[in-house]
């Protein structure tokens, strides 16, 4: 079954081809970074507008790469839920148009959903239950899989999502953005105990997040070194941040692996390739003894491909959604 992927939650356009679930024919991405950069952030409306400048061609793309035309195509999958708004319509009039003039099922699905299906995607040999850290800008979650479709939400951010808070972070600095990638190759080259910045929520006895406190601590520590006239040593600043985030996210979600009894753990979203992420967490599953799941580095920002593979699960169990499908960019994630 070939499944035509669309995705348009935030500032990249990408449509992919996925034939039954777990192989990529092709994955289209068209990122907008050029386009926001100058801004230190994504604004709303230029990406909605370059959404809706490109979908038509990325979607063709998509088709030439996977050597199809509309004609092979059984179903489409869409994110229609969470995202910006005039971001997410764009993609999900696109997917309406197409299911009508094709006459094929369309499925609207929800963005964190796509994310841990970038994890089955690209290791579908993974053993149910799991827990999934989803973690990006624009969301931070703890979710305990246990099938397909099948959730418990254990703990989110109160206020930041850890990406959000690298983007904060960056623009205090000056460095660029996004600053996810910018935090993580300067942090290499900077020391991670310069500064004692707090680990948010970490002693508490729950799975929720807060990195707004970490953000502020930051500001306050530059506020300090230029009151006293002393350089700021950003390498150190970056190193010393990161650090307190990972520390964060690596402990509470091994915590709550444990908790629950599973030995299988998967992170997804774009903090995923985080370079300081990825080892931390191979080096602390290693002690307990359990597994870790990241994507590919082409699955962890948003695409379309974890969306196709999604839908195709989604086909199977019979879910349809119809021309009537709304976006829905605020819809809680569904347990």
């Amino acid at each position: 079954m070939n499944i035509l992927g669309i995705e348009t939650a935030c500032d990249d356009t990408s449509a992919a081809i996925v034939r039954d679930g777990h192989e990529i024919l092709s994955n289209i991405i068209w990122d907008q970074q050029r386009l926001h950069e100058k801004y230190r952030g994504v604004v709303p409306e230029l990406a909605a507008r370059r959404h809706t400048e490109v979908i038509t061609r990325v979607i063709d793309e998509a088709l030439v790469q996977a050597n199809m035309t509309y004609a092979d195509i059984d179903a489409i999958g869409v994110n229609a839920m969470r995202g910006l708004l005039r971001s997410v319509i764009v993609g999900v009039a696109a997917a309406k148009v197409i299911a009508f003039a094709q006459n094929i099922p369309i499925i609207g699905l929800h963005h964190i959903e796509g994310h841990i299906y970038s994890i089955i995607l690209d290791h579908p040999d993974i053993d149910f239950p799991f827990v999934c850290l989803t973690v990006s800008g624009g969301h931070n979650m703890l979710i305990y899989v246990k099938g397909h479709g099948k959730y418990e939400l254990l703990g989110m951010t109160l206020d930041d999502a850890a990406g959000e808070a690298f983007d904060k972070v960056a623009k205090l600095l000056n460095i660029g953005f996004p600053g996810g990638p910018i935090i993580d190759k300067l942090a290499k080259t900077g020391n991670p105990k310069s500064f004692s910045f707090p680990r948010p929520m970490l002693n508490k006895p729950n799975d929720d997040f807060s990195f707004s406190g970490l953000k502020t601590a930051v500001l306050t520590t530059i506020k300090k070194l230029k009151k006293e006239l002393v350089p700021i040593p950003i390498p150190d600043i970056v190193a010393s941040f990161q650090q307190a985030v990972v520390d964060v996210l690596v402990k509470k979600t091994i915590r709550a692996a444990i908790r629950k009894g599973v030995s299988n753990i998967a992170v997804a979203g774009g903090v995923s390739a985080n370079s300081l992420l990825r080892q931390t967490f191979e080096q602390q599953t290693n002690e307990h003894n359990m597994q870790i799941y990241f994507p590919q580095m082409a699955l962890c920002m948003d695409n379309a491909a974890m969306i196709a593979s999604l839908a195709y699960y989604k086909l199977q169990n019979g879910e349809t959604s119809g021309l009537t499908l709304d976006a829905c960019p605020n819809a809680p994630f569904g347990i």
